[in-house]
């Protein structure tokens, strides 16, 4: 079924004391969306109880909406608090009553606790920040929690781990509506990082751990402009002036993974953005993102999704997907 015109609605559920960061998350990501000149998203923050609502910062917000707005929304996301991060009961029933009505169920950090109270995540997949995970192990031994990952879809619901890794999530909810190009514009015009996989069920792994320093930041950007091109540690530190060795030691230390091994999740990244945004022939677009051959493409993208090229396209496809010709600057 089509959706009708108008953006998604999405209610943030704020519980006491709600973490500030995780409150300005969705604001700043969501509110930046745009599809065919009209906003992508309409969020709406709400509380247990309007009004003053506490912050794990000390200071009080006021909260304007209740929990009416759980019910107009498409969306519920539980925002994360400071300790205590006791489980509020007029949440969990708001929470556990939207899922039941089919809506999209999400949290950041210890939002996961709310979740699991309300018993959505008993035998499923789930994760939260790493300092309180033991916490939720011990208290829902229901759930299958996943440490290592920076968040987890299982069905209708997500969660994510602690801090930024709540962008992580946002964004990939973003690129599930509305495809891989909004999400990754989304992300340059917020400064961050662009869509990175984190433990969904379909593509299980474990994602790119967040990047810690800018060191080499010019170099990354120098080479996602140029990943049709065959570049090699040598070019990178070249264009880094610095040794292979210094390169590779800076670049683990900045992203966590060897220079090859990002440029590779940068490829891929790439190769399914534009399988979900164009109808490039699999040569032409496995040459566009520097993958070589189709056959080069569908060997990486099995292993990291388990999906054929053709099948991505097919799932993933948006509407308004066009042919584009790609010169080396594009891709």
């Amino acid at each position: 079924m089509s959706r009708p015109p108008g953006p998604r609605r999405i209610a943030v559920v704020a519980p006491s004391p709600v973490s500030m960061f995780n409150l300005a998350i969705p604001e700043m990501l969501f509110d930046k969306v745009e599809v065919d000149g009209r906003p992508g998203y309409e969020v709406v923050i709400c509380a247990a109880e309007p009004g003053p609502l506490p912050t794990s910062g000390g200071l009080d917000l006021y909260v304007r909406h209740g929990l009416e707005a759980v019910r107009e929304a498409d969306t519920v996301l539980v925002a994360g608090t400071g300790e205590p991060f006791e489980p509020e009961s007029r949440i969990v029933t708001a929470v556990r009553e939207a899922a039941a009505d089919g809506k999209r169920i999400a949290s950041l950090c210890t939002g996961a606790f709310q979740l699991a109270e309300a018993g959505l995540l008993h035998g499923r997949g789930a994760t939260t920040y790493w300092a309180h995970a033991e916490e939720l192990r011990r208290r829902y031994p229901q759930v299958d929690l996943r440490g290592d990952v920076l968040y987890v879809q299982d069905g209708p619901y997500l969660t994510s781990s602690g801090y930024a890794a709540g962008i992580d999530l946002c964004l990939h909810m973003i690129r599930t509506d509305y495809g891989a190009a909004v999400a990754n514009e989304v992300a340059r015009l917020a400064l961050v990082a662009p869509v990175r996989p984190g433990g969904q069920t379909q593509f299980t792994q474990t994602p790119l751990p967040p990047e810690r320093g800018i060191v080499c930041a010019d170099t990354r950007g120098w080479a996602m402009r140029n990943l049709d091109k065959p570049l090699t540690l040598t070019d990178l530190a070249r264009h880094a002036g610095v040794s292979v060795r210094t390169l590779t030691r800076r670049f683990h230390a900045e992203s966590g993974v060897s220079p090859l091994q990002w440029l590779l999740h940068q490829r891929i990244e790439r190769a399914k953005e534009l399988l979900e945004t164009t109808t490039l022939p699999m040569d032409q677009l496995a040459r566009a993102c520097g993958l070589g051959t189709a056959d080069s493409l569908r060997t990486h993208l099995v292993r990291r999704t388990g999906l054929t090229p053709s099948a991505y396209r097919t799932q993933f496809t948006r509407l308004g997907t066009t042919t584009q010709t790609l010169t080396s600057s594009a891709a």
